[in-house]
C-alpha cells in the first residue's frame, strides 16, 4: 500500500470519528423562543403574515414560550384573551421544538375529536411541511410510518392529539409533555371517566421531567378551569413602563380614554403613577421593554395573563369598537356581547348576571299556617328598620337547614324623637309568638339598622339590650364586603356595632327565594291578613335585581330597583337583617335544642326606654 493511500485511509477515519463525536455531542444550550426565531416557519394558510418567524413581534410572548422550554418548570397555565396569537406561540412552536430539539411523547388535547381534527390538518400539518426542519422528521408518505391525522411519529417520541369529550382518547399510555388548550371549554367529564385534565395528566407520573402548559381563554367565573389553575401559579402580568415616568404597569381598560360618540377621536391610555396620556403607537414601543411581574412568586407553576391591549394583532381601535356595540347590548337587557368581549379581550371570566324574582310568583305560594309559629320553627329572629315616622319589623322563623318561614311584618308609627315609639318597639321584641300547642317562642335575636335615620337613638336602645342580642348593624353594598363581620365600638355611644355585607345578604335570599321545594333553604309565608304579608310586601321583596355595571371601565355587580314605580324595598333589607340576625346568633336549628318559653299571655316585662 502506498504512503498516499496510507495518508488518505487514515484521514477517512480521523473524519468518520470526527463526525461521529460531533453527533453524539448534545446540541447547543437552546431557549424555545430562540429554537422558533432560528427554525419556525409560519405558513401561508394559518397566518396573516408567512414566513419566518419573529418573537419580537410579540415579546410578551418570549418569556411565555422561554418558561415552557425550561427544564426546571413543570407547569406553565397561560390565562388570556383571544387575539394574542397563543396557539403559535405556545402550542405549534412548543410542538417543533419538542420534536427537533427535546423529543419525547406528547399529548396535544382538545375540547373535542372534531377540533382536535382540525387543529392537526389545519395548524400542525403545515407547520411540518413549511419548517425544514422538521420536514424530514414525519414520514407522511409511507403506509409503514404508523402516522394519521390524530397520531404523528418523529424519532425519539410521538404526537397524539385527542378531544376531551373521549375517554378512548386519554386511555393509558405514558406521556411526558401534555398540552391541553381551550381547557375552559372542556366537558366536566370524558364520559364516564372523570374530569378529562385530570386523566391526561395520570398519564405523566413515570416521567420526573414532564412538563404540563395549560392554555385558555376563560369564560364563567366559578367555573373556569384556567382562572383556578392561573390563581394557584405565579400569578404575573405582562408590564411596560410609562413613556414618561417609567413607572412599569399592566394595561388596564379603565386607563384607556376613548370618545363613544365620536369614534374618529384618537384613543389614548393614562399612565397609573404620572397621569401622562399618550397614544397606541407609543404606549405599544414599550412592550420591546416589558416583562411580567409576579404576585404569587413562590408558586411552583408558572402562570400568565394576558390581555389584548397589549398585542399586536390587534388595535385599541377594534377593541374599543367592539365594546361599544357590547355595551350597547347590555343596555338593551342581553349580556352575551358583552361576555364575549369580557372573556376574549380583556382574558377575564364574566360573572354571570343574578336572575331577578318576580313577586306574584311568591305572592302566589302563600300558605294557611297550622298555627302563627309552625311546629318546625326552631328559633326567631327579627330585622327592624328605621324610617321618621315609624318601624318596620319582620320577624322570621327558622328550622333545620335554614328553612325560614315568615311570622309577621308589622308596622309600628310614632314620633322618632320621643320615648313612647321606642318603647313600643321594645314591647313587640318582647312579645311571644305561639304555636299550636300552646308554647311560646320569644325573638331569639334582632338586628336594628343604625345607617340610615336616627343613629344614635339606634346606638342608645341597643347598647343596654346587647344581653338580649338585639343589636345594631350598618349595611354596607360590594361585592368584595363579607356578609358578617365583628362589632366595633367606633362610635359616639360606644354600641357595639355589626357591619353587614347587604350584597352578600341579598345574594343568598335571592338563591333562596329560587328554591321550589319545600325543605332546607325554602322561604315560606302565610296567607292570614294579620300576618302583613300583603302585595305590597312581596313587590318591596323583590324590588332589586343583580346587574353587571361598568365602572372606570371595570365590571362589577350591583343591586338595582327594577322598576321605578315600586321604589319600597324595606322588606328586602329586613328579610336581610333578620337573616344576619340568624348567622351573628348562630343557633343550632335543631328541633331538640329549640328554646322556647311558656308564658301567660300578658305578663310582659317592659324594659325602658332611650
Amino acid at each position: 500500500m502506498t504512503m498516499k493511500k496510507t495518508i488518505d485511509i487514515e484521514k477517512s477515519t480521523a473524519d468518520l470519528m470526527k463526525r461521529c463525536i460531533e453527533d453524539l455531542k448534545p446540541p447547543p444550550p437552546l431557549t424555545l423562543s430562540e429554537w422558533a426565531d432560528e427554525y419556525r416557519m409560519l405558513s401561508a394558510e394559518a397566518s396573516a403574515e408567512p414566513g419566518r418567524w419573529h418573537t419580537d413581534k410579540a415579546p410578551y410572548q418570549k418569556e411565555i414560550m422561554d418558561a415552557i422550554g425550561d427544564p426546571h418548570v413543570r407547569k406553565v397555565v397561560i390565562m388570556s384573551a383571544a387575539q394574542i396569537g397563543k396557539t403559535d406561540a405556545f402550542i405549534l412552536n412548543t410542538l417543533g421544538y419538542y420534536m427537533d430539539y427535546a423529543p419525547a411523547p406528547i399529548l396535544v388535547m382538545q375540547p373535542t375529536l372534531e377540533m382536535g381534527q382540525t387543529f392537526s390538518k389545519d395548524r400542525l400539518a403545515p407547520m411540518i411541511r413549511d419548517t425544514p426542519r422538521l420536514t424530514g422528521k414525519v414520514d407522511v408518505k409511507s403506509r409503514y410510518a404508523g402516522n394519521t391525522i390524530m397520531k404523528k411519529n418523529f424519532p425519539g417520541g410521538h404526537i397524539t392529539i385527542v378531544g376531551a369529550n373521549s375517554a378512548t382518547g386519554l386511555a393509558s399510555r405514558p406521556i411526558k409533555v401534555l398540552l391541553a388548550d381551550e381547557v375552559d371549554r372542556y366537558p366536566t367529564s370524558a364520559g364516564t371517566e372523570g374530569d378529562p385534565l385530570s386523566l391526561a395528566e395520570k398519564r405523566q407520573t413515570t416521567f420526573w421531567d414532564k412538563k404540563t402548559v395549560i392554555v385558555s381563554t376563560p369564560v364563567i367565573k366559578g367555573q373556569s378551569r384556567i382562572e383556578t389553575e392561573y390563581n394557584q401559579s405565579t400569578m404575573e402580568e405582562w408590564n411596560v413602563p410609562c413613556p414618561k415616568c417609567g413607572e412599569y404597569q399592566p394595561f388596564v381598560w379603565s386607563n384607556l380614554i376613548f370618545d363613544k360618540d365620536d369614534p374618529k377621536k384618537e384613543i389614548l391610555y393614562r399612565c397609573e403613577k404620572c397621569g401622562a396620556e399618550c397614544n397606541e403607537y407609543v404606549w405599544k414601543k414599550q412592550n420591546k421593554k416589558g416583562h411580567y411581574i409576579a404576585e404569587n412568586p413562590n408558586a411552583d407553576a408558572r402562570g400568565f395573563h394576558l390581555n389584548t391591549m397589549a398585542s399586536t394583532f390587534c388595535s385599541w381601535r377594534e377593541i374599543v369598537d367592539k365594546f361599544i356595540v357590547a355595551k350597547e347590548q347590555l343596555d338593551q337587557g342581553n349580556p352575551e356581547g358583552m361576555k364575549v368581549w369580557i372573556n376574549t379581550e380583556l382574558g377575564e371570566t364574566w360573572e354571570e348576571r343574578g336572575e331577578q324574582i318576580e313577586d306574584n310568583e311568591l305572592y302566589n305560594r302563600r300558605e294557611i299556617y297550622d298555627a302563627e309559629v309552625p311546629d318546625e320553627v326552631v328559633v326567631l329572629t327579627a330585622g327592624v328598620d328605621v324610617q321618621d315616622d315609624r318601624f318596620e319589623v319582620e320577624v322570621v322563623g327558622w328550622g333545620p337547614g335554614k328553612e325560614s318561614w315568615g311570622i309577621r311584618y308589622q308596622k309600628i308609627y310614632g314620633d322618632m324623637l320621643k320615648e313612647q315609639v321606642w318603647e313600643d318597639l321594645d314591647l313587640f321584641l318582647l312579645s311571644s309568638f305561639s304555636k299550636k300547642d300552646g308554647t311560646q317562642m320569644k325573638i331569639l335575636s334582632t338586628c336594628i339598622d343604625s345607617g340610615g335615620h336616627h343613629t344614635d337613638q339606634v346606638y342608645r336602645f341597643c347598647k343596654p339590650r346587647w344581653e338580649r342580642r338585639v343589636w345594631a348593624i350598618k349595611g354596607k353594598g360590594g361585592q368584595e364586603v363579607p356578609y358578617i363581620r365583628n362589632p366595633s365600638t367606633n362610635n359616639r355611644v360606644k354600641t357595639p356595632l355589626f357591619i353587614i355585607g347587604v350584597d352578600a345578604g341579598k345574594t343568598i335570599l335571592y338563591q333562596r327565594l329560587k328554591h321550589l321545594a319545600k325543605g332546607p333553604n325554602y322561604c315560606h309565608f302565610p296567607e292570614n291578613e294579620e300576618a302583613g304579608y300583603d302585595e305590597a310586601y312581596f313587590r318591596g321583596l323583590t324590588s332589586e335585581k343583580m346587574v353587571v355595571r361598568f365602572k372606570k371601565g371595570r365590571s362589577v355587580t350591583v343591586w338595582e330597583i327594577k322598576d321605578s314605580r315600586y321604589k319600597r324595598n324595606e322588606p328586602l333589607d329586613l328579610r336581610n337583617y333578620a337573616t344576619a340576625a340568624l348567622e351573628i346568633a348562630n343557633p343550632v336549628l335543631q328541633k331538640e335544642t329549640a328554646t322556647v318559653q311558656k308564658i301567660r299571655a300578658g305578663r310582659r316585662k317592659l324594659n325602658g326606654g332611650i
